[in-house]
């Protein structure tokens, strides 16, 4: 048998366990919510600030693609269909989460503090309504304590968002999405997929480290920062002791969060958040 006939046969049987509305699509992204539909059109539920996460029947992988190196015992369970998801240790864990997710030789201890927080089963041809169902079923079929579905709300007025956005800010989340109900779901960034948060998320290069006065003399006081437009402007806020003493390199992308613009363009209230994960 020829090479070209056994890859033809391998590429085949790769695709062949999925049917065409599971065949795996791009992963779906958030546009930040502007209140442009009724509330009453979304399944609307928690943001947890996780490490993003997509089970594609067999393997878990970074939604830029890249394997994961989970315990077995963590995804055995797992259903042989794709799934969508965060890895999540808790509020205010992120860096925890990344460093695991970043290791080849995964630490059976450290993982079984990760939950796996299911909020999708991508497919094409069914509405955001349909697919909670799906997922919601498949992960109370398997009934592993590390797998959760994410619970979707649905509420008929602003002032019950408002509500449930205050309540999940109060006890340390992120902010909440907005799932429009009867779209499918679609690959790249979408208006089908809304972000609400209390703040701005944005990106900047780190072009200098400013040194520090009083308590942190002989450290970085600031990161000066340049934008893609080229507006600069200093990082001072969110940096910890450690991160003073080690910021991130020059030429290093970071996330910051703001509230705003000044009349000269630059972001107020500039606080950092991390360096941009490239994975």
């Amino acid at each position: 048998m020829s090479i070209k006939r056994i890859l033809w046969i391998v590429l085949f049987l790769s695709f062949s366990s999925f049917s065409a509305s599971e065949l795996p699509a791009s992963v779906q992204l958030a546009k930040r919510y502007q209140a442009e539909l009724p509330v009453s059109f979304y399944h609307i539920s928690e943001k947890y600030d996780g490490v993003r996460a997509i089970w594609d029947g067999k393997q878990l992988k970074t939604r830029g693609g890249n394997i994961i190196y989970a315990p077995r015992w963590f995804t055995n369970r797992l259903p042989e269909r794709w799934l969508d998801g965060e890895l999540w240790a808790g509020y205010n864990n992120f860096a925890y989460v990344s460093s695991l997710v970043r290791r080849r030789v995964p630490n059976n201890e450290n993982w079984r503090q990760i939950t796996y927080m299911v909020f999708d089963a991508p497919n094409i041809e069914q509405p955001f309504s349909q697919r909670y169902q799906t997922y919601s079923d498949l992960i109370d079929k398997i009934k592993q304590h590390h797998v959760k579905a994410v619970i979707q709300h649905r509420f008929e007025t602003q002032s019950e968002l408002e509500r449930f956005f205050n309540k999940v800010i109060h006890n340390g989340g992120e902010g909440v999405m907005l799932h429009l109900s009867s779209a499918k779901h679609s690959q790249g960034r979408s208006g089908n997929l809304l972000k609400y948060k209390p703040y701005q998320d944005a990106e900047a290069k780190v072009i200098a480290h400013l040194p520090g006065k009083g308590r942190y003399k002989g450290k970085t006081g600031a990161l000066l920062v340049q934008t893609d437009s080229g507006i600069e402007f200093k990082i001072g806020s969110g940096l910890s002791d450690n991160e003073r003493a080690h910021p991130p390199k020059i030429g290093t992308i970071v996330t910051f969060r703001h509230q705003g613009f000044t009349k000269y363009g630059k972001p107020r209230f500039a606080v950092f958040i991390r360096p941009k994960t490239t994975f």
